[in-house]
């Protein structure tokens, strides 16, 4: 999509669309300083720009910084957020943003300086419904480095090449993705039931939609991952349980390699369970295993390859962290099946919504 030129960019550059940044916190006293500072700095026209911040009830700094940061600044907004949850944060901010273009912000996150412009140039310029680009993990520790390492490679992420992409290309899904504010009101906005992948449902509704949804790897920002083993598996595990609502709300976006993670967790558990039996039992356990560690330990060495070497502080901890990844997912994903699996009828019901607006 590179190739496609918008003449409309060169033609706005004198006026350009106004652009609203919706950034969700609770407890991010340790993060969002750093956040708002990156946010605060774009080189797009400040008075095309502005930023609201909902706190979800915080019970630590968090609203101070905000409230310190924002005072005498135009355009800066601090609200409760009383639900607490990203996704109603986001649908407040719509709701109450006056921006032509509308931008979600991770309070985990710093931007580029030219970020917002890069956005808006990549969104007039492809005619995309939604663009972002990857998630760019960084971590401080040195779990949090091997976590990044892990998460930004496709043995650790499969096929989701928002993660890890280095060309401008169509996704299924995008890291922090603007649009035009008119996409919600043609899709809606963010589904409330779910705590996490809120932004993953949405995107495949835009797909179901017939729209499209483009990676920039030129829209840069870094965010800030988990920094402790525990913390990634809750996360993860988190994303695999609530993607089973996702999956049954927009099934036909679902993609094979959703699925791999608790095929793994199953497959590891019914041939551990056999190999108590002894004997040829143990053969399919061995097989697994052995199979998942070979890939393991094959991925950590390419990550090791080409990134021309790395800390042994780091590097020997990101086998653990993809092996986290995918059990906490998979694991997560099988719970959320059992979980939801009076939910079903709404497969049938999203089903027939969809083919009729065919």
């Amino acid at each position: 999509m590179s190739d496609r030129f918008d003449e409309s960019f060169t033609n706005v550059s004198n006026s350009p669309p106004t652009v609203s940044l919706l950034v969700a916190m609770r407890n991010e006293s340790g993060h969002i300083q750093k956040c708002l500072t990156s946010v605060l700095a774009q080189d797009y026209p400040a008075e095309k720009l502005e930023v609201w911040v909902f706190d979800g009830q915080s019970t630590d700094d968090s609203w101070a910084i905000v409230e310190s940061m924002f005072s005498g600044r135009p355009n800066c907004f601090l609200v409760q957020n009383p639900k607490r949850i990203q996704s109603a944060a986001w649908n407040l901010g719509i709701e109450r943003s006056g921006g032509d273009i509308v931008g979600i912000v991770s309070a985990h996150t710093e931007l580029a300086v030219d970020y917002v412009s890069t956005a808006v140039e990549t969104l007039l310029r492809t005619k995309a419904d939604m663009v972002g680009g990857p998630a760019c993990a960084f971590g401080v520790t040195p779990t949090g480095k091997a976590v990044a390492l892990a998460t930004s490679s496709p043995f650790g992420v499969g096929g989701a090449r928002f993660h890890y992409t280095q060309r401008e290309e169509q996704v299924d899904t995008v890291f922090m993705g603007l649009c035009w504010r008119r996409l919600y009101e043609r899709v809606g906005g963010f589904d409330e039931e779910l705590v996490r992948d809120q932004d993953d449902e949405l995107s495949y509704r835009i797909l179901s939609s017939g729209g499209q949804i483009v990676c920039n790897p030129r829209i840069k920002s870094f965010y800030y991952n988990r920094s402790t083993l525990r913390s990634l598996w809750r996360q993860y595990f988190q994303y695999g349980f609530w993607k089973v609502r996702v999956m049954q709300k927009v099934l036909r976006q679902m993609r094979v390699r959703q699925f791999v993670p608790s095929m793994f967790v199953l497959g590891l558990a019914t041939t551990g369970l056999m190999s108590t039996f002894g004997g040829a039992w143990r053969y399919p356990f061995i097989i697994c295993a052995g199979a998942y560690v070979f890939s393991n330990v094959a991925a950590t060495i390419w990550l090791l390859v080409k990134n021309k070497g790395w800390n042994i502080n780091v590097i020997y901890l990101v086998p653990t962290a993809f092996l986290i990844l995918h059990l906490s997912y998979g694991l997560g994903f099988l719970i959320g099946l059992a979980k939801f699996s009076d939910r079903w009828n709404e497969v049938n019901s999203a089903r027939r919504i969809e083919l009729n607006a065919e």
